[in-house]
């Protein structure tokens, strides 16, 4: 299938160059100069996922990704030429996915482009044979890739979803950041600690009767995350 993917940047030389790599990927690239556009644009094609720089008339990437989340779970990568890690954390508060910070190779952002479409549309097959995961009240169903809290649906990201699928498939083991981050994103670990700590602060606010004293997911100190066997 072709994947089409939106880039929303005020540097429209650099959405240029990336429609040059998108084109040789077979990924059809929509193209916004300002976060309105970005915005109608998203709307109006319903993308496969979205990058959006931070920086950016209209409305910011910020803003634009607290609307996108409001009504989709498409998967998100910030673009950022500040490399601050307040920027980061905050993207990914919101629910951003990755980010990349600015300036970046082209081919780089194409391979995380398709590393995110890979692991978000290219799903493990085996998903539809593989058996409900739960921990206490919290249940999730492989199959239909969904995630239930006393049997009410909880709406995760894509992100938040494989970490905690990852956690209860290991449930009573501890889970470095390194090893969640190679499974969820697929590659190497080539983020800092902050970006696995934020996406697990997210997840327990979801899941977590008291996100502050978690007793679903624990933190063991110095060494990683783990699921409980509740």
């Amino acid at each position: 299938m072709q994947y089409t993917v939106l880039a929303a940047d005020d540097e429209t030389e650099l959405l240029d160059a990336l429609e040059l790599y998108a084109e040789r990927e077979n990924i059809k690239l929509l193209k916004a100069d300002n976060g309105i556009t970005a915005l109608e644009l998203f709307r109006a094609e319903k993308p496969h996922l979205v990058l959006l720089d931070i920086m950016m008339p209209g409305l910011d990437g910020f803003a634009v990704l607290r609307k996108i989340r409001e009504e989709s779970k498409v998967p998100a990568i910030m673009l950022t030429a500040r490399g601050e890690d307040y920027d980061k954390i905050l993207g990914l508060e919101l629910g951003a996915d990755d980010y990349i910070t600015k300036p970046y190779n082209p081919l780089v952002v194409m391979a995380r482009v398709k590393a995110q479409l890979r692991r978000s549309y290219d799903y493990h097959e085996e998903a539809h044979a593989a058996e409900k995961l739960t921990c206490a009240d919290v249940e999730l169903d492989p199959a239909e890739s969904t995630v239930t809290k006393g049997g009410e649906p909880v709406m995760l990201t894509k992100t938040e979803y494989l970490i905690l699928e990852y956690l209860l498939k290991n449930k009573g083991r501890i889970l470095t950041k390194q090893q969640i981050f190679t499974y969820v994103w697929g590659g190497e670990f080539i983020s800092d600690d902050s970006t696995v700590m934020v996406h697990i602060s997210n997840l327990r606010a979801k899941i977590e009767d008291d996100p502050k004293s978690p007793k679903l997911i624990k933190t063991v100190k110095g060494l990683g995350y783990k699921a409980e066997k509740l």
